[in-house]
């Protein structure tokens, strides 16, 4: 089986490093436009062999996990090569937009349009770790454009490396992620601003910072190359979301204002349900 990974980073590495393990016959090769992660990739045996797009026609599975808006430019080109027989899926955190500029390509068949719910705040080779999709959820969306065939080959591996399928429309898809994934990037982000543009003074900062500012400031380390993309595609869904959650903040400003700590109290207590509907999705460590 010949796997190429397009976009080693740790989304795809970490998809190689256990493709590796489950599949030992397996070949991984590296499509990187950054050298020095293809060199990085064959240093942690990541993977087997570096590629180009002109030996995308002895593929068996594409994987492409590269930013959102290089995935408009670079996926026709990769469908162009594939053989009939080849599988291609992504890894993008936007789904309507990519599938709507591929819905007219001549091997839509060879295309499963995937989004996998795993990472980390870490980038590039070196992040990748095993395991990463063990028992997380993998969004497919419009699975019916799918050679039966193909569809197989790629649930097959899903299921080895022991992903949750659930089916979802990309319109839809966009929209849910906006709020369970975009807007916490968002909120991390411009918390991580908030602190630095108020305490000046570094120091103060990681002196006083305790494991829940950590855990609430952790996406911001997340890659911006990354995550704009994301957000101009996903614009009209994230603006939402972003009103919405600012009409909560001013609510509980106007709480505080008005001494009203019941308010508050009730408040936190109603959005404790959360744990309830939390219980059960798996954390990366």
């Amino acid at each position: 089986m010949n796997v190429f990974v397009v976009g080693i980073g740790l989304i795809g590495g970490s998809m190689a490093k256990d493709i590796k393990r489950k599949y030992p016959e397996a070949k991984i090769f590296g499509i990187d436009t950054n050298v020095s992660h293809l060199e990085e990739a064959m240093a942690l045996d990541l993977i087997d062999n570096k590629a180009g797009y002109a030996d995308l026609p002895s593929a068996d599975i594409v994987i492409v996990s590269i930013p959102v808006n290089a995935m408009l430019v670079e996926l026709p080109k990769i469908l162009d090569q594939v053989n009939d027989d080849c599988v291609v899926f992504d890894a993008g955190s936007t789904k309507a937009a990519l599938c709507k500029s591929l819905d007219a390509h001549p091997k839509r068949r060879n295309f499963l349009a995937c989004h996998p719910i795993a990472g980390t705040e870490f980038s590039g080779p070196s992040a990748a770790i095993e395991n990463l999709y063990l028992g997380k959820t993998n969004i497919i969306c419009e699975i019916e454009k799918t050679a039966f065939k193909l569809q197989e080959r790629a649930l097959g591996l899903f299921q080895e490396l022991g992903m949750r399928i659930r089916y979802m429309n990309p319109v839809a898809h966009d929209k849910h992620i906006a709020y369970v994934s975009h807007l916490s990037h968002i909120s991390s982000f411009m918390l991580g601003k908030t602190v630095i543009d108020k305490e000046r003074n570094e120091r103060d900062i990681f002196d006083m910072a305790g494991s829940g500012f950590e855990s609430t400031v952790r996406l911001a380390k997340s890659s911006p190359a990354m995550w704009t993309p994301i957000f101009e595609q996903n614009k009209e869904n994230v603006v939402a979301s972003l009103d919405e959650y600012i009409q909560n903040l001013k609510a509980f400003k106007r709480l505080l204002l008005n001494d009203d700590y019941t308010g508050i109290y009730d408040e936190m207590n109603n959005t404790n349900k959360i744990k309830e509907i939390l219980k059960g999705i798996p954390l990366n460590k």
